[in-house]
């Protein structure tokens, strides 16, 4: 392992832990490059007029603080971050482009310009809304199975899903699987997102 992974590993240690200075350095270094991702997928120009590259942005980053505080992820450099991050705004794109087209909204009516050009005085979240939200990590940690809960906990504790599996029983990929189902269960009875983080 490199030294640079080295450092990611603690960085996303960190950031399981909630520091907000490895949150705010998280930020710093991924937050434009998903925000070109969505720029680069946002091709029509009136969609663009309606949806915000720094929302989705938040989304995104929102969802991977709550899924890597509850120890969803299994991350060992940074490129599997990059594509973990790329990957979920794909898919949040996608969904807020359903949504759009589900309310017939008829984007043609809305002002020229994109959000980026026309609300950028609008105050800016500080990395540290992005770490994992006290209240909304209690909403999901209260909405667990106690077995789900044993789960995110042991992974919070820093332990590999293959260490879990020896002490609990199963196997470290369905185990994987079973915590990431019911995060995704409760990001939708919460109404956060519609889409698999696997």
């Amino acid at each position: 392992m490199s030294s640079e992974d080295v450092e990611f590993c603690e960085l996303i240690g960190r950031v399981r832990a909630g520091d907000e200075a490895a949150a705010t350095q998280l930020v710093r270094e991924y937050e434009p490059v998903i925000r070109r991702v969505v720029r680069i997928q946002l091709r029509d120009r009136r969609m663009r007029r309606v949806l915000d590259s720094m929302d989705i942005c938040q989304s995104v980053l929102r969802s991977f603080f709550v899924r890597a505080a509850l120890g969803q992820y299994e991350l060992s450099t940074p490129q599997e971050l990059l594509n973990l991050l790329s990957r979920i705004a794909r898919h949040k794109l996608a969904d807020q482009i359903k949504q759009h087209q589900r309310a017939c909204r008829d984007v043609r009516r809305v002002e020229s310009g994109s959000p980026d050009e026309r609300a950028i005085a609008a105050v800016q979240s500080s990395p540290s809304e992005y770490v994992a939200n006290e209240e909304l990590l209690k909403e999901f940690r209260k909405r667990l199975s106690d077995e789900e809960r044993h789960l995110a906990e042991q992974r919070a504790l820093g332990h590999g899903w293959a260490e879990i599996a020896a002490a609990a029983g199963g196997s470290p990929d369905g185990l994987r699987k079973k915590l990431g189902r019911a995060l995704d269960r409760i990001g939708r009875e919460l109404g956060l997102e519609d889409v698999r983080h696997e």
